[in-house]
């Protein structure tokens, strides 16, 4: 396999890899980073989980200029937490370029997103309703746009975001680079690449049958009101780290969890319904390990990226047979392996043959746990269940140890400018503009990321320095 300094990536680019663990492209990495570089237009179909995203924001963070100060990339997203952690990833991979992105989407206020536009801003990445409203309210600027990606294409034509993308596509400049990022590739997604794409590099990672080794598929007949009981005999014989269990709706949802919390169950839910911070800190508490069992609709099946999640259940048969691709994608991610069981009504054996014609394998039917099995492996349940979890390592964490976000109370009101605080932090003895991240300057106040372990050092002496002839108060800022 090549390594990713094969592809003379710059060295702030390559140093952010290295510090993320990233030590070899997937395959999907392989194939899209070389003709990304080139700047050709891509469609790429890969199977969720198989690191797509780094395969558009590492090129897009090596090719973007620092000193543009208006977007030059814009990624499509199904979600508003898809949005949020592909804003995290762009964050890290390009933390050492000190490239800035900004996250637009619904549910969040509008000014706020208009303000951050404002600001120096290298990539934005939105959902594409609140990303067109943007647009034709004039807060988001395309003139110097150069690169577009829509990702999970197939998720954007399943929940009626098509005419919304063609809608952004027509503001855009002709001369771009479009990528086209999908687990699956339907007509309609195929007809929008050949639209408005030029001479498109062909991409194709994986099968489904290839997948298999990765996830174990499998389906359990069970009548709806065995279905929580199935669910309790199931997981006891699992005893999964980290699962997900799919309904069809929020209300289900909400009854599960309901019946699973009396129970002592470790688990929290996630739905449309729910505030969108809720449903950020839902997913941040389950990414970090904070409970075991997410019960979701769909929204939690859409490009997010969890590690070692072992098990997913879909309590309901998806009634789209696109969704079972990316509920079962949630598992068996990067190389680990996982398990995918899918409770059949008596009722439903129509929708599993249709899933079973569209990913071309047979979900073979599995019997249920035996009463002696569940007995015999309830003690390690129970004690699973009670014990205080492991909390996973967040990936971009060896990335940020030497990081310090400093608060200063002054911004544009003040005629502050990013190149102010260079100029002024640069000259501190010891301290270069290498060691200067992300700048972010708001009407009132301004913050600033010091890299590489000054951030004591930056913050003792800025006490006591001026910033353009103004003494500024300065501190740590708040998480």
């Amino acid at each position: 396999m090549k390594a990713f300094t094969s592809y003379n990536l710059s060295e702030e680019i390559q140093r952010a890899l290295d510090a993320l663990g990233y030590e070899q492209p997937t395959e999907v990495q392989r194939e899209v980073i070389p003709p990304a570089l080139q700047k050709r237009d891509i469609t790429a179909k890969a199977r969720t989980g198989s690191g797509k995203t780094g395969a558009y924001a590492i090129p897009i963070c090596e090719v973007v200029d620092w000193e543009e100060n208006r977007p030059q990339a814009l990624v499509l997203t199904p979600t508003r937490e898809l949005a949020a952690q592909v804003k995290e990833d762009f964050t890290n991979i390009g933390r050492f370029k000190r490239i800035k992105a900004a996250a637009v989407y619904g549910k969040q206020p509008f000014k706020h997103q208009a303000t951050e536009l404002k600001q120096k801003t290298h990539v934005v990445i939105g959902t594409p309703g609140r990303v067109l409203d943007h647009i034709e309210k004039g807060t988001l600027h395309l003139d110097k746009l150069h690169t577009l990606v829509i990702d999970e294409a197939d998720e954007m034509l399943n929940m009626g975001f098509i005419d919304q993308v063609e809608a952004i596509i027509t503001h855009l400049p002709n001369e771009r680079t479009t990528m086209l990022f999908s687990a699956t590739m339907p007509k309609d997604v195929e007809k929008l690449c050949h639209r408005y794409m030029k001479d498109p590099v062909d991409i194709q990672i994986e099968t489904p049958e290839t997948d298999e080794p990765h996830i174990e598929h499998g389906a359990i007949v069970v009548k709806d009101e065995e279905k929580l009981k199935l669910l309790k005999d199931f997981a006891t014989v699992e005893n999964p780290d980290s699962c997900i269990i799919f309904c069809r709706t929020k209300e289900r949802v909400d009854t599960l969890v309901d019946q699973l919390d009396s129970e002592g169950w470790s688990c929290d839910k996630l739905h449309g319904g729910m505030y969108q911070d809720d449903r950020f800190e839902v997913m941040d508490d389950f990414r970090r390990g904070d409970f075991r069992y997410l019960i979701a609709t769909d929204v939690a099946a859409r490009g997010i990226d969890i590690e070692k999640i072992s098990l997913v259940i879909n309590y309901d048969v998806p009634l789209e047979k696109e969704a079972y691709v990316h509920r079962t994608g949630r598992t068996g991610r990067a190389g680990e392996k996982g398990k995918a069981i899918t409770f059949v009504t008596p009722y439903e054996d129509k929708f599993l043959k249709e899933i079973e014609e569209f990913v071309s394998f047979t979900i073979p039917e599995i019997a249920w746990p035996s009463k002696e099995d569940v007995e015999k492996k309830e003690p390690a349940f129970m004690e699973k269940m009670i014990a205080e979890p492991e909390l996973k390592k967040d990936k971009g964490a060896s990335l940020n140890k030497d990081i310090t976000k400093l608060y200063f109370n002054g911004g544009k009101k003040k005629k502050i400018r990013a190149v102010d605080f260079v100029g002024t932090i640069a000259k501190i003895e010891g301290v270069s503009a290498d060691d200067i991240g992300i700048i972010t300057i708001e009407e009132n106040v301004s913050y600033v990321e010091i890299l590489n372990g000054k951030g004591p050092l930056v913050l003792k002496t800025m006490k006591n320095t001026t910033i353009k002839g103004k003494q500024l108060k300065v501190y740590i800022a708040k998480k």
